[in-house]
């Protein structure tokens, strides 16, 4: 996998590819929290963040982000990957790109995901990551690099 930084020619490939992602796992389109889709290039990389697609053969297979929350703390967010490529390290691959570009330019990194999500909580952990905080099937997430 080839992991390169968003760029605008890429983005009706990309928000197909997250909302694919979503409603295979249940979820649909969500106007509150899947808007960044409409200007991905604005509200990531163009807001002291970041947006990196993973491919293969040109083709997006997994994404991740860094959404800046203010000049101290940001959120890790859009870790996806296409349901045939799981299991490879793809997304701890983007995840840790995510991390690493969060690290650099951050004091404090949050993320948020599903309770569910096992694996993704055990990476979260694996890399520093604790609990703060809990909503329903929410987990929330804190790193001090």
């Amino acid at each position: 996998m080839k992991i390169e930084v968003f760029t605008p020619d890429r983005a009706g490939e990309v928000g197909q590819f997250v909302l694919g992602v979503l409603e295979g796992e249940g979820y649909g389109y969500d106007l509150e929290k899947d808007f960044d889709l409409e200007d991905i290039y604005g509200y990531y990389i163009d807001n002291d963040g970041v947006f990196y697609i993973g491919t293969i053969d040109d083709v997006v297979v997994g994404t991740s982000a860094v959404r800046r929350i203010n000049s101290k703390k940001c959120e890790i967010k859009r870790i996806y990957v296409e349901q045939e490529f799981r299991g490879r390290g793809f997304g701890e691959e983007l995840f840790l790109n995510a991390l690493k570009f969060a690290r650099t330019h951050y004091h404090v990194v949050t993320l948020k995901t599903d309770r569910t999500l096992i694996g993704a909580i055990n990476m979260y952990q694996k890399h520093g990551f604790s609990v703060v905080n809990e909503n329903n099937d929410t987990l929330f997430f804190m790193y001090h690099p």
